[in-house]
């Protein structure tokens, strides 16, 4: 092997090692007899984030499969997260990183990723960014990483401290310690194959359902097979939902999807704020909506056990966006209705 790509897969390999595992965290308080809500919170990665993994694990598959050599420009389409994530490994192993992103990106992200070293490229909407990408790296002579294609296969499922293998790991003393739902929003589509496929590899009675927000095609296609599905919009719950069905999406680990409005999403992030002091993110809040309308379920059959979800991100990257009243007043909507709902859980 290259020197050079020795180095920098002992850097990667020796940050992970540096690294604590995340915490999951039971609610508590909530009108539930026998039944455990927990969240598996991912924002306390070195990088904020649930991408934090799978950034990660897509350098190390690209190194190993030699996609990129020392000085290689790394090229990723993302909303955000996973760029922030991509430009703290580019910058441990020293090189270039431009991430294209949306417009509508948070600033807060385009800041961090230029904290780690990363430059933007700004593309209108989602649906442009994949073009993008490709024309970029072809003219710089890099690797356009393509976290929606590799998320699923750059992640060892069997375990190797993934995020399944950590969640049913941690859930070993618990009342309930197999899991009745592990319950996920899909970007690319790799964290829910890693659940799903760990799963069955496990043989546990554990199902998987997936949420996804308003604009995005993956509920419709895993309901009507057709994976040739598109929107001409972008999803309005950053970091989530696809207007095309990417690669990395694997229906057949699926268990159950359901459609969360985006004022819901919007109003649970805030809901859980109150609840636990701490802001996380917007797709957290689609990954609660999703739990709770399964723990409703169980409860009206008189079912108990447990659910565990995802803290995907802080909230602290969405502060004049999606905690500013008039910015989702103006971009969300009425979360109203979804608040006065989720009075019934406290």
């Amino acid at each position: 092997m290259d020197k050079w790509v020795h180095d920098a897969v002992a850097k990667i390999n020796a940050d992970a090692h540096r690294s604590a595992d995340t915490h999951l965290f039971k609610l508590h308080g909530l009108k539930l007899d026998g039944i455990d809500i927990y969240l598996k919170d991912e924002s306390t990665h070195p990088t904020g984030s649930l991408k934090h993994r799978l950034a990660r694990s897509l350098f190390l598959y690209a190194l190993c499969n030699g996609k990129i050599t020392e000085g290689t420009p790394v090229i990723e389409a993302s909303s955000g997260s996973t760029a922030v994530s991509e430009a703290y490994f580019a910058q441990m192993i020293g090189v270039p990183f431009i991430a294209v992103v949306p417009k509508s990106t948070a600033h807060s992200k385009i800041e961090l990723i230029r904290l780690y070293g990363g430059e933007p490229h700004y593309v209108g909407s989602a649906p442009e960014m994949h073009g993008a990408a490709v024309d970029l790296a072809n003219k710089m002579g890099g690797h356009f990483m393509d976290q929606f294609t590799y998320a699923e296969r750059a992640t060892d499922w069997r375990g190797n401290n993934n995020i399944a293998e950590s969640i049913f790991e941690q859930m070993a003393f618990e009342p309930h310690p197999i899991p009745r739902m592990l319950v996920m929003s899909a970007g690319t589509g790799g964290t829910s194959a890693t659940l799903g496929r760990y799963i069955r590899y496990k043989g546990h009675v554990t199902g998987l359902t997936v949420v996804d927000p308003e604009n995005s095609v993956f509920h419709d296609a895993y309901h009507s097979g057709d994976h040739s599905l598109t929107a001409d919009c972008s999803s309005r719950i950053e970091g989530i939902g696809r207007p095309q069905v990417e690669h990395s999406f694997v229906p057949g680990v699926i268990d159950r999807m359901i459609k969360v409005p985006d004022a819901a999403s919007v109003a649970t992030m805030l809901w859980l704020e109150k609840l636990i002091g701490r802001k996380p993110g917007p797709s957290t809040g689609t990954n609660l909506w999703g739990t709770l309308q399964i723990a409703a379920e169980m409860r009206g059959r008189g079912e108990t056990g447990s659910i565990v979800s995802v803290m995907c991100d802080s909230g602290q990257r969405y502060l004049d966006t999606y905690f500013d009243p008039d910015w989702v007043s103006a971009h969300i909507g009425d979360i109203s209705p979804y608040s006065k709902e989720l009075e019934q859980w406290p």
